[in-house]
């Protein structure tokens, strides 16, 4: 079992044919992904050659390319100015899932798109501004490194892409079910909540480790909803505990003002929950691996 991304998972990438969107559709190949075409309007029925003899087709649309290979995933890699557009088309294929992994969409456009995608109630959202998404030895879809961990029981919800790696090399020789990096932006898809219930909800998860950052109430959130609906073990980290006030910090979602939004703050509404939260990644690996132990008995 994973959550939203598993053996059958199978993906195109919008944005292919650019050169972010080559190198990793490369890397998403060489993890075993199935990548199964690209989408350029302009080069529809080109290909591009790939390591070890790949051929990938593009396709000018996503509803031509989910038609011709079956897809039901993108990862999507255009410009920030076309993000919108690219998501829309997404949604108005029905395309089950889109990674959104480009930075610096507008929040306007992101907040319409996501709502498109609720009205139409077919496509789940992961980003934007993210690393994607990974079910180790099953499917990575976005900028995950695949070789920095293992399958295992822990599931691992991050708003920070660099977190997310090091809490997935630190936790390797555990491994995890799957690691979803849902973006630091003030407006995403996919939410800590989301992937919450999915983790509880999956029953090859022991663990969850949640990692946030300053800033917004997500994390206040997310301790609310831990606190009445989720029965497993959670262990979180907040990314920001020595940042000034008032200062953005890496993510547009990332500024504090007042006592609002503050590690600090976070810290306490999670630990309320029944959260054991760490104040460094390597703490809160160490709390995981106390808890993977007592649970193996």
């Amino acid at each position: 079992m994973a959550i939203f991304l598993d053996h059958d998972s199978t993906i195109i990438v919008q944005g292919m044919t650019g050169s972010e969107g080559r190198k990793h559709t490369q890397r998403m190949l060489h993890s075993g992904s199935k990548v199964v075409g690209g989408v350029n309007p302009s080069k529809g029925g080109q290909s591009v050659d790939f390591e070890d003899g790949v051929q990938v087709p593009v396709f000018a649309s996503v509803a031509e390319a989910m038609e011709a290979t079956g897809a039901n995933v993108t990862v999507i890699f255009v410009p920030a100015k076309f993000t919108k557009a690219a998501v829309v088309e997404a949604v108005d294929a029905g395309m089950p899932l889109a990674v959104v992994i480009t930075e610096g969409v507008p929040a306007k456009d992101t907040a319409e798109f996501y709502t498109y995608a609720q009205q139409a109630g077919t496509t789940r959202i992961i980003g934007p501004n993210c690393p994607g998404l990974i079910s180790p030895g099953q499917s990575n879809a976005g900028i995950i490194p695949s070789d920095i961990t293992t399958a295992g029981r822990i599931g691992l919800v991050s708003k920070s892409g660099t977190l997310t790696y090091q809490m997935m090399y630190e936790l390797r020789d555990i491994g995890f079910t799957s690691c979803v990096g849902i973006g630091g932006d003030p407006v995403i898809g996919t939410t800590h909540i989301d992937c919450l219930k999915a983790f509880e909800e999956d029953p090859e998860t022991d663990a969850i480790v949640l990692i946030g950052e300053i800033g917004g109430d997500a994390e206040e959130r997310a301790a609310d909803y831990i606190k009445e609906h989720v029965t497993k073990p959670v262990v979180g980290y907040v990314a920001g505990f020595t940042a000034p006030e008032g200062k953005t910090m890496g993510h547009a979602g990332a500024i504090v003002s007042g006592s609002s939004g503050t590690a600090e703050a976070k810290k306490e509404a999670l630990e309320a929950a029944g959260v054991r939260v760490g104040k460094t990644p390597s703490q809160a690996a160490e709390l995981m691996r106390e808890i993977i132990k007592d649970l193996a008995g």
